[in-house]
């Protein structure tokens, strides 16, 4: 278990590292083209990408934390931290977001009381689509490894990419709007790219919370679950069955009712092996703790 979870550390670092390198360059080429290519939508999305940066070092600081080993202090792990981590990526975002909205209205009253606007260079159209089509690959690059390893974190820094290729996007249809003679567009792709921003803000904050509040899985794992305890020998039926999401992992706890006569080492094997059944056929499960029950007890008996 203590490799796998090494192993997956590493793969989530390295998918993380990879998503700072585009960035930086992204940062360089979107700041050089907005500014030399007159685009304020370009430029509000290079900010974004700066973010990023940040963002990125907060998540691998979190995936790091969150895998060390449990101790005295934390006898239960430190998978929480990915949630810290989300959460600190969240407020950056909307900051992020903020920022880039007021200057966007800014342009709008300069453009209001200038009755003009610089028209962006073909230029920032090429560094636009670059950044789509990147970004978006590095979206479903990252989400797949987010969904292998089973991280909040990670997932959370997958879905900003995807929200980067949005925003890209956004300042994509405002460069070329601004370029077919409608120079008010780029401003406007800006405002739009900070509500895009600022929603996924909101859902990166919500999905934190949410696994930090020991908010159950979802109802079609909760059945899967109990179709596989159900199905064990031994098994009457099950009386019980709860699951709680702590940081990137899940803790379940079961009770099940079995033949009275049962001696405690038959009992015992009836535990074991539902135990390693849930760990094996759920990776995301920490520890499963089952609870027998004897048939005869009808109070148990749902």
């Amino acid at each position: 278990m203590q490799q796998d979870q090494t192993t997956n550390e590493k793969l989530a670092i390295n998918t993380v590292k990879k998503g700072i390198a585009l960035n930086v360059f992204l940062v360089i080429a979107k700041f050089s083209a907005g500014i030399f290519g007159h685009s304020a939508a370009l430029i509000s999305d290079a900010v974004d990408s700066a973010s990023d940066i940040f963002s990125n070092l907060i998540v691998m600081a979190g995936i790091k934390i969150s895998n060390k080993a449990s101790d005295m202090e934390h006898q239960y792990g430190h998978e929480r931290m990915e949630c810290v981590a989300s959460i600190i990526m969240s407020a950056i975002l909307a900051i992020a977001g903020i920022g880039i909205g007021f200057a966007g209205v800014q342009k709008i009253l300069h453009f209001s009381a200038e009755g003009k606007i610089a028209v962006p260079d073909t230029v920032t159209l090429a560094v636009a689509l670059f950044a789509i089509a990147s970004k978006e690959t590095m979206y479903w690059y990252a989400r797949g490894v987010a969904k292998k390893i089973n991280s909040g974190a990670l997932l959370a820094d997958a879905l900003h990419h995807r929200n980067d290729a949005l925003t890209s996007v956004g300042s994509l249809i405002g460069i070329s709007g601004a370029m077919l003679g409608y120079p008010i567009f780029d401003p406007l792709a800006a405002i739009a790219i900070c509500l895009m921003i600022i929603k996924g803000a909101y859902d990166v904050f919500t999905d934190a919370i949410d696994r930090m509040v020991d908010r159950s899985c979802d109802e079609e794992t909760v059945e899967k679950m109990q179709e596989l305890i159900a199905a064990q020998n031994g098994v009457d039926h099950v009386d019980k069955l709860q699951t709680r999401i702590f940081g990137s992992r899940v803790y379940v706890d079961v009770e099940i009712s079995a033949d009275d006569h049962l001696t405690l080492v038959e009992a015992h094997a009836i535990a074991e092996n539902i135990h390693e059944k849930i760990e094996e056929h759920f990776p995301e499960v920490k520890h499963c703790m089952v609870h027998i029950n004897p048939c005869s007890e009808t109070h148990h008996n749902f």
